[in-house]
C-alpha cells in the first residue's frame, strides 16, 4: 500500500552558506555521488528527471521527481533550507527528503532515515575537509554473499579495525592488496563505517539490513585520483572478503 513518508534532519556546518549551496548543486560527487547540476531556475530539470521546485541561491534548493523510475517508490523530493550563522561563517540547513513509497513501508523508510543519517554526514565531512576539490567518484557492490546483516562487521575484521573502534578515532588498516590504510574513522555503528584518509572519504553501507548486498563508495580528491584503480581495487578486496572470484 503506498504511504507517504518524511524525514527532517538538521544540522550546522563550519562554513559559509555558499559552501553548502555548492556542495548541493554542483558538488554532488564529493559526498553523495555524481549528479547533473539543476537547471539554476524554477521548473528548469535537476538531477534523474526531476523538477526544480525551489531556487533562491544560497538559501532555498528543492527538487521533486514524480517518476523515481524503480516500483518501491512513486515520489521523491529533497529540499534544503540554508541560513547563515555568526555573520555568515557558518550554516544551519535543514533537510527534508519525503515522498510516497509504494510497497514494503516500513523496511524503505528505515533504509532511507539511515542513509540519510549517513551521507549528511558525509556531506559535513566533504565540507569541513575536502571541498571544493575535484573528486575521483567511484561505487561498487559486494557479492550475493554479502547481503546479510553481517557482512559489514566482516568488512571491519577484513579492514583490521577492532570491535571497540569508536567514531573519531584514528586506524591504521589494511586496504586493497593489503596496503597500509591510515585512516580517521569518522563513523561507524551497525549499518555503515566511514573511513576519511588524508586525500579520500570511504564509506561502507551494510545494506544486508535491508535485502542488499554491501557497498563500497569512494570519494577520491588526490591530484592523481584513479577513479577506475579504486573501483578495481576495492572490488577485488570486496569480493576476496566473501570468497567470490
Amino acid at each position: 500500500m503506498s504511504k507517504e513518508f518524511e524525514i527532517v534532519r538538521e544540522f550546522e556546518v563550519d562554513v559559509p552558506p555558499e559552501k553548502v549551496w555548492e556542495a548541493i548543486t554542483t558538488g554532488t560527487g564529493g559526498y553523495l555521488w555524481p549528479m547533473d547540476p539543476p537547471e539554476p531556475r524554477v521548473g528548469g530539470s535537476g538531477p534523474f528527471g526531476s523538477t526544480v521546485t525551489a531556487w533562491d541561491p544560497p538559501h532555498r534548493y528543492t527538487n521533486r521527481s514524480e517518476d523515481v523510475g524503480f516500483p518501491t517508490q512513486s515520489l521523491n523530493q529533497l529540499d534544503y533550507t540554508i541560513e547563515p550563522r555568526d555573520e555568515g561563517r557558518r550554516a544551519w540547513v535543514r533537510y527534508v527528503h519525503s515522498g510516497i513509497f509504494t510497497e514494503d513501508w516500513n523496511n524503505q523508510y528505515d533504509g532511507a532515515s539511515k542513509h540519510n543519517n549517513f551521507y549528511l554526514h558525509t556531506l559535513c565531512e566533504y565540507l569541513t575537509h575536502f571541498a571544493p576539490r575535484p573528486v575521483a567518484f567511484a561505487q561498487l557492490n559486494g557479492p550475493a554473499a554479502s547481503g546479510t546483516r553481517e557482512a559489514l562487521a566482516a568488512v571491519g575484521h577484513a579492514l583490521g579495525l577492532a570491535d571497540d573502534a569508536a567514531a573519531g578515532t584514528k586506524v591504521a588498516l589494511r586496504g586493497p592488496g593489503g596496503r597500509a590504510l591510515d585512516a580517521v574513522l569518522d563513523y561507524r555503528n551497525p549499518y555503515f563505517i566511514g573511513l576519511r584518509t588524508d586525500n579520500a572519504l570511504i564509506r561502507f553501507f551494510g545494506r544486508g539490513h535491508w535485502g542488499a548486498p554491501l557497498g563500497i563508495s569512494v570519494h577520491d580528491f588526490a591530484p592523481d585520483a584513479d577513479a577506475q584503480g579504486n573501483e578495481s581495487a576495492w572490488q577485488d578486496w570486496l569480493n576476496g572478503v566473501f570468497s567470490q572470484s
